[in-house]
């Protein structure tokens, strides 16, 4: 797929994620329907319409890539393709149960086992961000597309985000090392796309959830001109053994002081 195919399918996917986002706010304003997964995780006839939406209008973009969905996903087989999309229809369930606003529609074009196509949708902040190469990372807020460079926006601190209010000593070791003076929680993929936009500045985890999680997110803030790695600083590839994710560190620039 080469970079007008690129361009083109993640531009045809925008009016997709919107509508999935009307409807993933409707019906959470009038409660959602819970059950339960065989992992005892929740699922929600919200993530299950998204789930739909997208995935049957991937399907009709390109019908030869094959998709992976949380909620549709075997972990018990092997990905053995380079080229394949991953879906989280709704990344931060449980906050959506609650009716929170951080948590985000997101799909993932992997090509090459590395992330090529990225779009991450908070409908209830109204912040869709997209990406499909280096230096084409876009949010659309409000109708008003804006570019993505990472360019800080807080310059009298570094901002770690985090995703609970417990910090693992791991995380507290590498926020020590990167001079990391506030913190702040955030739910979902929402985390790399603010990095994306300068309003933080690093994140980190230990080894938690899944590919589906991260992959748009991922796709988005590095061509935004972020980076994201390892624990080790490392870069590290999808399509893994049952998906999950290795420790991560996700960060808006180099030198975060600048």
């Amino acid at each position: 797929m080469n970079n007008l195919d690129l361009k083109n399918t993640a531009e045809e996917l925008i009016d997709t994620f919107l509508k999935a986002g009307k409807i993933a706010k409707e019906i959470s304003q009038r409660g959602v329907k819970i059950t339960f997964k065989a992992d005892k995780s929740p699922v929600t006839d919200g993530d299950l319409a998204v789930d739909k939406l997208l995935g049957d209008k991937i399907i009709n973009l390109t019908p030869n890539i094959p998709i992976i969905s949380e909620e549709t996903v075997n972990l018990s087989v092997k990905n053995k393709n380079n080229t394949f999309w991953l879906i989280d229809p709704i990344d931060g369930t449980k906050d959506y149960i609650k009716k929170k606003d951080e948590y985000t529609l997101n799909a993932a074009l992997i090509i090459g086992l590395k992330p090529a196509i990225g779009i991450v949708y908070a409908p209830a902040k109204n912040r869709l961000f997209f990406s499909y190469g280096k230096d084409l990372a876009f949010e659309i807020n409000n109708g008003k597309k804006i570019a993505l460079n990472c360019k800080k926006k807080n310059t009298d601190k570094i901002i770690g985000l985090e995703n609970s209010a417990t910090t693992p000593n791991e995380v507290l070791v590498i926020y020590k090392k990167h001079k990391v003076s506030q913190t702040l929680r955030m739910s979902s993929s929402l985390k790399f796309c603010i990095l994306a936009a300068g309003e933080a500045d690093i994140y980190a985890a230990p080894a938690r959830a899944f590919e589906w999680d991260i992959a748009a997110g991922h796709a988005v803030l590095v061509h935004a001109g972020g980076f994201v790695t390892n624990h080790a600083e490392k870069k590290f590839l999808y399509g893994k053994d049952n998906y999950r994710n290795l420790p991560i560190i996700a960060k808006r620039s180099l030198n975060l002081e600048k």
